[in-house]
């Protein structure tokens, strides 16, 4: 079979288009006058935050299981998932009237679980199995099988993917409204639908538009399969941005990706958190951390997306609100502005009163102070975390803690100190 053959064409996503722009939200095309001020361009945000289910993620689920036949839609569907897909095929299945397993792994937070069982009422069984996706993932399958039921996949599938290229289409219908062209486009990465059809349309029906996929560092999956030439199974990954922390992107959506995508970038997850802070205070935009990868992927593109036109996908806005303080945590990693440190003090009275006097700068701030008082001993152990207000008054903080205990020690960058001791 050529490849041609295989992929999903713009009268695809057209077809999907027809069946769904009944069933999901039309989604706002909104200018952003705060990016567009900051990058030197017109920065447009595709809302896919504001969907029914608060993801693009409906999109493909539904038109994959309109898809089915009667018989097949009698038998049920299963499916595996940790969040937005899920509630995509619960929402799905309690409109068409069609049962649902649906597989999430025991560690789901309470909040998605319930939001699924909301979207699909009656119609669906939440199965919690497994403490990571992939072990979820093996027992929706498996199930499937025994059962005679059709498992819908979160990304690698052609009629996902073609429902997931109708984000693409709403775009360019709204675009040709205004009587403007894209010249870019940035989408997020995960396993690879919603850049496969939003890429598989674009590249029709405006080839000039440059396709710009976004991963999150610690997951970089699709880089990977581009420079081997495959699919590639990564051996670890940061979870972080769960919407997008994938370990193997899918076959069909890699053959997409490696025909229509123009650059494939990876975000830093500080950065992401960076961006989903300031969506929240600059623009009262929600995001979750792979919904905010496209406006984060901006600050790498500033000087090629100057004067042009530009449109960046909010893929989703499930964040979970008790994430907020890691989120703001990360965000202040990244910018070098919040740092820990082991540091040796004198076990008397007036040690922290000359710590702060001597080693704090007059705009810093101690955020993290634990110690534990050692009998017999001169000097103790501190566990301390400081704020700087600027992150180049670091190296003069270094030197003033150098003379105060040359033997501290920076657990910022040591991942098991600092996850063992913040």
């Amino acid at each position: 079979m050529e490849l041609a053959d295989v992929l999903v064409s713009k009268s695809d996503v057209l077809k999907a288009h027809e069946v769904l722009k009944s069933i999901v939200k039309h989604t706002p095309l909104e200018l952003d006058p705060y990016l567009s001020h900051k990058y030197d361009c017109q920065v447009f945000l595709k809302r896919e935050d504001l969907q029914w289910v608060r993801s693009f993620k409906l999109r493909g689920a539904y038109y994959a299981i309109h898809r089915l036949s009667e018989d097949e839609r009698a038998k049920g569907v299963t499916c595996a998932s940790a969040g937005n897909h899920a509630q995509g095929v619960a929402y799905t299945c309690q409109k068409l009237g069609v049962k649902a397993a649906i597989f999430m792994p025991t560690t789901t937070p309470n909040q998605k679980v319930s939001q699924v069982k909301f979207f699909g009422g009656e119609f669906v069984d939440v199965i919690l199995t497994g403490d990571t996706f992939d072990a979820s993932a093996d027992s929706a399958k498996i199930y499937s099988k025994e059962n005679g039921t059709t498992f819908i996949a979160p990304f690698d599938d052609l009629n996902i993917i073609a429902g997931q290229g109708t984000v693409a289409a709403e775009v360019q219908e709204d675009l040709l409204a205004a009587n403007l062209n894209a010249d870019f486009m940035f989408a997020a990465i995960g396993g690879g639908g919603l850049i496969s059809g939003i890429a598989s349309f674009m590249k029709e029906a405006s080839p000039n538009t440059q396709l710009i996929g976004v991963e999150p560092s610690g997951a970089p999956s699709m880089a990977a399969a581009l420079n081997a030439g495959q699919t590639v199974n990564l051996p670890k990954i940061d979870k972080f941005v769960d919407g997008a922390a994938v370990k193997q992107v899918g076959e069909l959506t890699f053959k997409h990706a490696e025909k229509f995508m123009d650059d494939c970038i990876s975000v830093p997850e500080g950065e992401v958190c960076q961006t989903i802070l300031e969506m929240y205070s600059k623009q009262a935009i929600v995001a979750e951390p792979a919904g905010a990868l496209s406006v984060a992927a901006l600050m790498h593109y500033k000087d090629k997306i100057k004067g042009k036109t530009v449109i960046c996908v909010v893929s989703g806005g499930n964040n979970d609100i008790n994430r907020m303080q890691e989120i703001e945590e990360r965000s202040l990693l990244f910018q070098g502005l919040k740092h820990y440190f082991i540091v040796n003090f004198p076990q008397r009275p007036g040690a922290l009163k000359e710590f702060v006097g001597e080693v704090l700068g007059p705009r810093d701030d101690i955020t993290k102070f634990e110690y534990t008082k050692k009998v017999n001993r001169g000097n103790g152990p501190v566990i301390i975390g400081v704020l700087l207000s600027d992150k180049n008054d670091y190296d003069s903080l270094i030197e003033r803690l150098e003379v105060f205990d040359p033997s501290f020690i920076p657990i910022n960058d040591n991942q098991t100190l600092y996850t063992l001791l913040v």
